[in-house]
């Protein structure tokens, strides 16, 4: 008889074979009550619903943004929201200072920041140069890793740069090979998975922040680098905070840095979903682009801070509605909250106490660990969907889960992603069709378009990625254009020390 183990890894897998959700789920009864006489669907109560009505609703609702007319409508919804977003929305569609993307001949060694939703890294990255004789182009020479967990999220001002700049210290003070002084600072480079603004070189306006971040409060358009440069002080710590790039253009500009043919998006899905679009400047309002240095260039890094749309373009179920009325800032990031990390779990959270609510699934009981907000994160929900078993450990219940319960939680997590996915492709193409209609004829982008990635979802959930594939390939057929995925570790250190060296080959130019 098979195991138990087995007998839903055979479900997991047929749902990937184009079987719907709950074909997959009643296949599995099938088989299950074949080997197991004493297995069957929990009897509905009077009024109640049966687990596979209650998956067949939920998989309407999800699934449907995933078929090919609605995924290819959203996308010609979103170009329209991009171009406004690129002619006149000050919070969005933010252009950089990058209007070449780096040659790949740019070295020397750098101090690194990256903060993301979850993680602060610092690190010593020593860019050789694309085709060194001395191995990789680009090596971490050191690197250290700190939490950012809510009690730091929940910190205001400059308590979190205080926060920022003690372990930037602690890191710098174990490398005797980083000497700084006032007179000969740190070169440092931030990679900041937030909004900024740049009217100008050297300044990077903070704005609003999301993901429960409070860092900006009381800071909004202040200069981000003289802040974090006030709170290095506070240690002794003299750093020259020269390049801050958002950590989607960071993964751009490490992409191409490392392979020349990437050339137009770096993606983020992580805690927090964003883009970075390598666009021609015709498509961008004069107003949004400051005077430049480089007058005659034809393309600009812009961050889309893609998480700001969507709104009423987007799908929205009974769930979302529930996630959007309990937020703080309920319209700030539409498209993030169906999208990313940080609200994947919540969202099928909410999904697994109605259908417990409304099916007897897990004994009718919530798990006390789940009865609170925000309370099953992403990295968990990816464990559960490739081995649910480890429910009862990470989410204990009065009522063991049967081999049903399982296949509902696993079908709940898969139908989540396959959704996320769906909306992340159609963004992928509205952009790159707006990139398509405004090249000129000499400057059209390559048959091949790659997008660089990086993000603990898109690297890790399973078959996220070939989610997305799928999708993105569905939208070019019978289309000259093909989308190629290529991952990019590290990127948001690597690309923040990119950022540096580019400003160091120019300033050598001048």
């Amino acid at each position: 008889m098979a195991s138990l183990r087995d007998l839903l890894l055979a479900v997991i897998k047929s749902l990937f074979r184009g079987r719907s959700f709950l074909q997959a789920l009643l296949a599995f009864w099938t088989t299950s009550t074949e080997s197991s006489p004493t297995l069957r669907e929990p009897a509905s109560k009077d009024g109640s619903t049966s687990i596979s009505d209650f998956l067949a609703k939920a998989e309407s609702l999800l699934l449907d943004p995933t078929q090919p007319d609605k995924r290819r409508a959203l996308s010609q919804k979103l170009k329209l929201e991009f171009r406004e977003g690129l002619l006149s929305n000050p919070a969005c569609m933010l252009p950089s200072y990058h209007t070449e993307l780096p040659t790949g001949d740019e070295s020397g060694q750098y101090l690194a920041v990256d903060v993301g939703g979850s993680t602060l890294r610092v690190a010593l990255v020593d860019l050789k140069g694309r085709g060194s004789s001395g191995g990789p182009e680009s090596v971490i020479v050191s690197i250290d890793t700190f939490n950012i967990d809510n009690d730091i999220r929940a910190l205001k001002g400059r308590a979190f740069f205080n926060w920022m700049a003690e372990k930037i210290y602690q890191t710098v003070a174990k490398d005797s090979r980083q000497g700084h002084c006032a007179d000969d600072p740190l070169l440092l480079g931030l990679s900041w998975s937030f909004p900024i603004e740049q009217p100008a070189p050297q300044t990077y306006l903070l704005r609003p922040m999301g993901k429960s971040f409070h860092a900006a409060d009381g800071l909004l358009n202040q200069n981000l680098s003289s802040i974090l440069q006030t709170s290095c002080l506070h240690h002794n710590l003299h750093v020259s905070l020269s390049a801050i790039v958002n950590d989607a253009s960071a993964t751009l500009l490490s992409a191409a840095y490392s392979h020349p043919s990437t050339t137009t998006f770096g993606l983020i899905l992580g805690t927090g979903v964003n883009i970075a679009a390598y666009l021609p400047v015709t498509t961008i309002s004069p107003s949004k682009l400051p005077p430049r240095p480089q007058t005659l260039a034809t393309h600009v890094v812009v961050n889309t801070e893609l998480g700001m749309f969507g709104g009423p373009s987007l799908p929205s179920t009974k769930w979302d509605k529930t996630l959007k009325a309990s937020h703080p800032r309920p319209d700030f990031q539409p498209l993030e909250h169906l999208v990313s990390g940080f609200y994947l779990g919540e969202v099928a959270r909410l999904i697994l106490v109605d259908a417990i609510h409304e099916t007897g699934a897990f004994g009718g009981v919530v798990p006390d660990s789940l009865a609170r907000e925000y309370t099953l994160d992403a990295k968990t929900l990816s464990l559960l969907e490739s081995d649910p078993f480890h429910f009862q450990t990470l989410h204990p219940s009065p009522y063991p889960p049967s081999r049903t319960d399982l296949a509902l939680l696993t079908s709940i997590a898969s139908l989540i992603t396959q959704r996320s996915a769906s909306i992340l492709a159609a963004s992928l193409h509205a952009l790159h069709e707006i990139n398509l209609e405004a090249s000129s004829p000499q400057n059209q982008p390559q048959k091949t378009t790659t997008i660089a990635y990086t993000g603990s979802v898109i690297e890790h959930y399973p078959h996220y990625l070939s989610h997305l594939q799928s999708y993105l390939d569905q939208l070019t057929l019978n289309t000259p254009t093909t989308f190629k995925l290529v991952p990019a570790k590290q990127s948001s250190v690597l690309g923040a020390a990119v950022a540096l060296a580019c400003l160091d080959k120019q300033s050598t130019r001048s």
